[in-house]
């Protein structure tokens, strides 16, 4: 989390300065020097929810004592209690998770509320990064833009429907799912309320669905899964990123949590202060794991880059068939 890179192409993808003060204006990643300690409390976020001095102890020669310590502990434990209390696995987890507490939390992450702390409002920033160079990378393409509208997309994993807004709001005819029904019934709000103001009738109001990305059908000029494979291991995420492609004709865009050893080091960390409300499992994945499992069926990274704010983290990537 101590440093970012913009998304890259050939040529490079240039993003203009952010401002600040618009929701709306695509935010450029940059380059953050931060102390061990905020980049450790980075991927506590990710990991599971703390209160913002829960790791404010931690100094830059305390994380290489830690290991001695995260070697006595055992964060499955408490997560297999998780497993046990929802009668299943990981997909019951997230799903009981969403419908639930993570709704409540993450609904007022996603929003625009001043109700958040200051790591709360960090994620929200980082997110909110993640939608707007989606969307920048969506139009921006070699021949000097092209428009979504028309476009089909499908935006797997929508939550409060943070990215079908937008997508909407450009013209794209989207599908918009997700595991949880209080998230898509908060994003079928949200995008009425959004949409609203379309008195020509201009704009197709998006379609949702409550289901998993395994019940996923159809196909699309492009599909987008953000920030969802980190409930993915990635014996499962291999699979998941197959199927995710088999639905997309022309464009697949991924953000995942990346996995180095510096973050997985860090993500134990954040496991040992888990906060009194449950979290999921949160699965880091290596870049090359990723591009493996694309090659795999036949598609390629066309543009890549990481996205980070002082507590949020995320792999950005465009793929398109290798053909």
């Amino acid at each position: 989390m101590a440093f970012s890179t913009p998304l890259s192409s050939s040529p490079p993808l240039s993003f203009p300065t952010p401002k600040p003060s618009s929701s709306k204006t695509l935010l450029r990643p940059k380059t953050l020097a931060l102390p061990e300690a905020s980049a450790a409390a980075a991927a506590a976020a990710t990991a599971a929810p703390f209160d913002s001095t829960s790791l404010a102890v931690l100094g830059g020669g305390s994380l290489a004592a830690l290991a001695a310590v995260l070697s006595l502990s055992d964060p499955e434990i408490r997560r297999r209690q998780q497993a046990v209390e929802v009668g299943g696995g990981d997909k019951e987890v997230v799903r009981e998770y969403f419908n639930g507490t993570g709704f409540k939390r993450w609904k007022k992450i996603y929003g625009d509320t001043d109700d958040v702390n200051t790591v709360q409002l960090d994620i929200r920033l980082g997110h909110s990064k993640t939608v707007e160079n989606v969307i920048k990378m969506l139009t921006d393409d070699k021949d000097g833009g092209r428009t979504l509208r028309g476009v089909t997309v499908c935006d797997a994993g929508c939550g409060t429907g943070s990215l079908t807004i937008p997508l909407a709001k450009e013209g794209a005819v989207v599908s918009a799912s997700d595991i949880s029904a209080s998230m898509v019934s908060e994003a079928e709000r949200q995008v009425r309320e959004a949409l609203a103001d379309d008195a020509g009738g201009e704009l197709v109001m998006p379609q949702f669905q409550v289901g998993d990305l395994e019940s996923l059908e159809g196909k699309f000029d492009t599909v987008v899964c953000l920030d969802v494979l980190i409930h993915y291991p990635q014996s499962k995420a291999d699979a998941m990123i197959a199927h995710l492609a088999s639905l997309a004709e022309r464009r697949l865009v991924l953000s995942f949590a990346p996995k180095t050893l510096y973050y997985d080091l860090l993500k134990r960390v954040g496991e040992l202060f888990p906060g009194p409300s449950k979290a999921t499992r949160a699965y880091l994945h290596a870049e090359k794991d990723v591009e493996r499992a694309l090659e795999k069926v036949g598609w390629r990274i066309r543009k890549r880059g990481l996205i980070t704010t002082q507590f949020y983290f995320a792999k950005l990537i465009e793929a398109v068939p290798a053909a």
